[in-house]
């Protein structure tokens, strides 16, 4: 069974980390629930307080994603070293734009200044194409999507890590297969990836938690 270079505490926080974002990931999906069946019109976007909570909720998901990230890597055996790494390092990545994206999307759309720019559409809306959907697509399809391909191989050791290491594997490709949306200029295609990153994401961190922090038992 793998050991790492975890220490108590550490597995202790990549656990707490790990199921904060199972359970962030739920609040998620409820408050976006609520939020499309308060829409009037299949066309409106979803308005506060439901926005306001999704894109705060989004930088909290993503900054916990990659503090387990951290004890991914660390968790990782020696050989397993290089797969662990990439996918820290993408996932950095994916957490540093989609944070940028969501803090400027709180802190500047909803201005009076911001509103009155003649691409305020371009630039804040999340509706296609626009630079934040954009950026966003950028983040979960494609450098999470790899990011889990890349963390997949750190776990083969028993029945539970097998089973995740193949969830990691889905959720990778999911949300990669996101990105065919782009050149199709489909954005209900490109719909395919939320289900590798905001689905089925964090029941594989929840079970990143579990693999991880069972071994404070020992």
């Amino acid at each position: 069974m793998n050991q790492g270079n975890l220490s108590y505490a550490a597995r202790k926080v990549v656990r707490t980390t790990c199921f904060m974002v199972f359970g962030l990931g739920i609040l998620y999906v409820i408050i976006t629930t609520i939020g499309l069946l308060s829409l009037k019109s299949p066309n409106d976007t979803i308005a506060d307080p439901y926005f306001t909570i999704m894109e705060i909720l989004s930088i909290l998901i993503a900054l916990l994603m990659a503090v387990s990230m951290v004890g991914v890597h660390y968790y990782a055996n020696e050989g397993d070293r290089y797969f662990s790494l990439v996918a820290l390092v993408l996932m950095f990545i994916a957490t540093g734009i989609t944070s940028c994206v969501h803090f400027v999307i709180l802190s500047v759309r909803q201005t009076a200044v911001a509103e009155q720019l003649p691409d305020y559409s371009f630039f804040f809306s999340f509706r296609w194409p626009s630079l934040v959907y954009a950026l966003d697509i950028l983040a979960w399809d494609l450098f999470f999507g790899i990011s889990m391909l890349f963390a997949a191989p750190v776990f083969k050791d028993g029945r539970l890590e097998r089973a995740l290491r193949t969830l990691l594997i889905i959720c990778g490709v999911f949300s990669l297969a996101g990105l065919i949306g782009i050149p199709l200029q489909n954005m209900q295609v490109r719909n395919i990836g939320i289900i590798g990153y905001a689905l089925l994401g964090p029941i594989a961190f929840l079970l990143i938690g579990k693999v991880i922090g069972k071994q404070n038992d020992l």
